[in-house]
């Protein structure tokens, strides 16, 4: 059960999932003491390097720019600004920074030459460098990597049933063509999604399916808890069951076995003993720091005093892969093509995605 495959079925999964608590929990127990140390566990911060105006209508997002919430926008951050963050990232234990942009896909110009600056930057730091900044092509793939990117994360959110009752702007397959264009490079991949939007267990297991399938299995696979945000399409879903991110946590460990599992949006509703469940199911990866983009999560000394009253440990940088090597601009083989890539919209309508954005422009008249 613990050797990695890649032709799992939906109905496996399910049958993973739907396991007696206890038995599915020594399962991915005893999974992830095979491939991993169960008291050690990775850090990020993830910085928002340019909140809000996404152009995208992603039902769960309040950085989309056609919902009405109080996320405040910022135009992207100086390099300046996001080395600070870094700097105070690692004195508090974080081996990773993950920088995130409100962009539906990267354009060549002036501002992704800035985020390249960034990755060098931190890279320079010994820390793991991640980005979330939208579908990207082979060729900005590639100028990342130069730059010392370690991980590019780009979620599939859910089984590519249930996506399109969430997501109208993008289509499923361009996420999939993303991180295809990341493989042909040497960053290392994260993807994961949300559970609690709505979606069925079979949806949940779907998700899995689709992201065991890839070889190679990503690096890193981040579970979110849906984080109801006012003014958005699923406001008023109600938080899913401490249970059902144990489930999922523990179903993750057992399908992707040397994945690290990371436990992401949504810990701010979840004790410290659910907590303790899900790094016993097979979570060895956190989100630390105040807030994630735009949603709350737990204060970063809070988590430290968890970490030692469970008695685990911060895993150090560049454990799971080498560092990459940073080549300054103006050694770069790789320039802008000045790419214009039809990525897709499929066009179709979402009832509450409508609703909310209908919502929106009445609040704005006011």
């Amino acid at each position: 059960m613990s050797e990695t495959r890649h032709n799992w079925t939906k109905e496996e999964i399910l049958a993973i999932y739907n396991k007696p608590l206890m038995e599915l929990l020594y399962d991915a127990a005893t999974t992830h003491r095979k491939y991993h140390d169960p008291n050690t566990v990775q850090v990020s911060t993830l910085l928002s390097i340019k909140t809000g105006g996404c152009p995208e209508d992603c039902g769960y997002c309040p950085q989309a720019a056609r919902y009405h919430t109080d996320i405040e926008g910022n135009d992207l951050m100086s390099v300046q600004q996001v080395k600070a963050q870094a700097l105070r990232a690692k004195s508090s234990g974080s081996s990773r920074v993950c920088m995130g942009a409100a962009w539906r896909n990267v354009k060549d110009g002036p501002e992704f030459d800035q985020v390249l600056e960034m990755v060098r930057t931190i890279n320079k730091l010994d820390m793991e460098v991640c980005c979330t900044l939208g579908m990207i092509t082979e060729n900005q793939a590639k100028r990342l990597a130069e730059a010392g990117l370690y991980a590019y994360n780009h979620n599939l959110d859910t089984s590519e049933d249930y996506y399109k009752d969430v997501i109208s702007t993008r289509a499923f397959e361009d996420r999939l063509e993303t991180i295809d264009n990341v493989r042909k490079t040497n960053v290392t991949v994260c993807s994961g999604g949300i559970i609690g939007m709505g979606e069925k267990v079979e949806d949940r297991a779907g998700m899995l399916v689709a992201l065991a399938s890839l070889n190679p299995q990503p690096e890193s696979v981040p579970i979110n808890a849906l984080v109801a945000v006012e003014g958005t399409p699923m406001e008023d879903i109600e938080p899913i069951p401490i249970w059902e991110m144990i489930r999922m946590v523990a179903t993750t460990r057992i399908v992707m076995p040397k994945t690290q599992v990371r436990l992401s949006a949504g810990r701010t509703e979840m004790s410290r003993e659910g907590q303790a469940m899900c790094f016993f199911a097979g979570a060895n990866s956190i989100f630390a720091g105040d807030k994630l983009l735009t949603t709350p999560n737990p204060d970063v000394n809070e988590d430290m005093e968890m970490f030692k009253l469970l008695g685990l440990n911060p895993q150090k940088a560049f454990v799971k892969a080498p560092q990459p090597e940073t080549v300054e601009a103006s050694e770069s083989v790789l320039q802008p093509l000045g790419e214009k890539p039809k990525w897709t919209r499929p066009g179709h309508k979402i009832e509450r995605n409508e609703n909310a954005k209908a919502t929106s422009k009445l609040v704005s008249k006011d």
